[in-house]
């Protein structure tokens, strides 16, 4: 679990990594950013789909999953909502909150 817990740091931190820097103007590396975001996405879903079959009595990941497919379902039905702010800002912060989560869940597991 403790591999799992740094591979998941390496995927978390180097697209944060690209959007600092970009955001400080060092260097411009906001497409591999973004890219990278995609790399993320797949290995924490994967994960996190893999450890809630394992205990699929764990709320934490039972409300992570919950998130991930709310998410999608929000993306499926995005062209059909009005346009909104509140629309944009969801799809930028659930990523990133879901990231989080799974993260925090990692880590309790791989320090118990």
């Amino acid at each position: 679990m403790k591999n799992i817990n740094y591979l998941n740091y390496f995927f978390v931190g180097v697209p944060a990594i690209f959007f600092l820097l970009t955001f400080l103007k060092i260097t411009d590396l906001i497409a591999f950013g973004l890219l990278f975001s995609i790399l993320t996405g797949l290995f924490q879903v994967t994960i996190g789909g893999c450890m809630l079959i394992d205990e699929p009595h764990n709320k934490m990941l039972q409300f992570y999953i919950y998130g991930v497919i709310f998410f999608f379902f929000m993306v499926c039905i995005n062209p059909y909502l009005p346009q909104h702010d509140f629309k944009i800002y969801f799809f930028y912060a659930l990523p990133v909150i879901l990231a989080l989560h799974l993260t925090l869940i990692i880590y309790k597991k791989a320090n118990k």
